[in-house]
């Protein structure tokens, strides 16, 4: 039993000295760390005492690249500003040109529209006309015209003169008539 009790008083003072042993390691190693930043705070006031500028390396070569690439942005930018001058003065043209086509889109529906008055004006002259002839001579007028021609003035004249001259026209002119008048919506949807 002694040999037992001797044992595990030997493994406690064996972990104890180990814990002793890495506190004081511990210590040491913080010891350091405390020690280091004083040695590099003495060794960049030495530097800055010796050349004046402790931000900027002293490197020729990245000096220089870093000119070469403040160049390359500052020409970079001129140009990006360049080009958004050249967009805003393209932008002014094109609003322009667009008001110019508006207006011009405008005056041409109205001289369309005008246009399209006057056309069925003299076209209502024109039918007002052949109602007033006499059917014969009427007649003689639609025998010569193409069947669509003809069959368009017919559809605007008022149903007993279109029949009066109708009649007087040749039964297969008659015929050709009366078929582009029937057929004259047939391909207008019903849905």
């Amino acid at each position: 039993m002694i040999g037992q009790r001797s044992r595990r008083k030997g493994a406690l003072h064996v972990i104890g000295a180990l814990l002793i042993l890495s506190g004081l390691l511990r210590a040491g190693i913080a010891g350091q760390a405390f020690a280091e930043p004083a040695v590099l705070d003495a060794q960049v006031s030495e530097d800055t005492a010796t050349d004046g500028d402790a931000s900027l390396p002293d490197n020729p070569a990245l000096l220089a690249a870093i000119q070469a690439r403040e160049s390359r942005i500052a020409d970079r930018e001129r140009q990006i500003e360049e080009r958004m001058i050249a967009l805003r003065v393209a932008e002014e043209e094109a609003a322009e040109r667009v008001a110019a086509l508006t207006a011009a889109e405008v005056s041409l529906a109205s001289t369309i529209a005008l246009a399209d008055v006057a056309a069925e004006t003299d076209i209502q002259k024109l039918v007002a006309v052949y109602e007033n002839m006499k059917p014969k001579e009427a007649a003689s007028l639609f025998s010569q015209m193409t069947p669509d021609f003809a069959a368009g003035f017919l559809a605007l004249m008022q149903p007993p003169i279109a029949a009066q001259i109708l009649a007087q026209v040749s039964p297969e002119t008659a015929y050709s008539i009366s078929v582009v008048l029937a057929g004259r919506n047939a391909d207008v949807p019903t849905e």
